[in-house]
């Protein structure tokens, strides 16, 4: 029930659609009622939301802190497993196609060629299944499988959660399927903006060893403080973005599924200690 409920909530507190359903309003007082003043505040309120989130450099305020957070490490050492989390896989075409289609976030996926190269020992693991509310008739698992099978990774190296539907479940439903024994060492792949999270998620659910392996870095760095947008389209997608993993680190620090509420390499096992 809570997976639904947060989908349906973040549809409501989504800013692009907060935006148009405030100029929505805004209008409606304008055309139909008395309030045209509070109509046309609301209208030109959207308005301004709109090209600010949309053009200028506020989307990468959001998400550089995100992104810088964790440094994607200089070596690659022997880990005994390489975990993928999904959202690389668009279930929705994949199951309608019959062949895989990556979303924004493929690299997540593609990367594991070149890690299952470098450590030809570990077990290639992807965690994910469906993660919309709208049915399909695939799991990200399904097409992760494919690409592994072209990548040339051995199949009994591969391994495939196909459960879960968001970080936590992805978390618990790999930690129980893979059972991780004390002294491994783990290599988790997501997306740069998604990693501060996700390495919360994994210490709260009792992972050790875990080393970040950033990846689909949307921004070049902090230079790209003072960079805008060409279209308010590019903007509003990457503010949509950064806006829901701020909101996603609250709401599983208050839920007791996160560590931190910006964990970070200094906070990590700090409960430990």
């Amino acid at each position: 029930m809570l997976f639904y409920l947060s989908k349906v909530a973040y549809f409501f507190l989504k800013p692009s659609n907060l935006l148009i359903a405030v100029a929505l309003v805004g209008l409606i007082l304008l055309t139909f009622s008395k309030r045209r003043r509070t109509g046309t505040r609301l209208a030109w309120l959207a308005i301004l939301g709109l090209a600010i989130c949309g053009l200028s450099p506020v989307a990468n305020w959001l998400i550089l802190p995100l992104e810088e957070r964790f440094p994607r490490p200089e070596q690659i050492v022997a880990h005994d497993g390489i975990i993928v989390l999904g959202g690389a896989v668009d279930t929705v075409v994949t199951g309608g196609r019959g062949d895989t289609a990556l979303t924004t976030s493929g690299e997540r996926i593609t990367i594991s060629a070149r890690l299952a190269e470098l450590v030809p020992n570990a077990m290639v693991i992807h965690s994910g299944g469906k993660g919309f509310i709208i049915s399909s008739q695939a799991t990200e698992a399904e097409g992760a499988a494919r690409l592994f099978e072209d990548f040339g990774i051995a199949p009994e190296r591969i391994v495939l959660e196909d459960k879960s539907r968001n970080t936590w479940e992805n978390a618990v439903f790999t930690k129980e399927l893979v059972d991780p024994k004390p002294g491994q060492t783990w290599l988790l792949v997501t997306s740069a903006y998604h990693m501060p999270r996700a390495m919360g998620v994994f210490e709260k659910a009792g992972w050790e060893g875990v080393t970040a392996y950033p990846v689909d870095y949307r921004t070049r760095g902090t230079e790209d403080r003072s960079l805008g947008f060409t279209g308010v389209s590019k903007g509003l997608r990457r503010f949509d973005l950064a806006f829901r993993e701020w909101v996603g680190l609250v709401a599983y620090r208050l839920t007791g599924r996160s560590t931190a509420w910006l964990p970070g390499p200094e906070t990590m096992n700090r409960a430990a200690r």
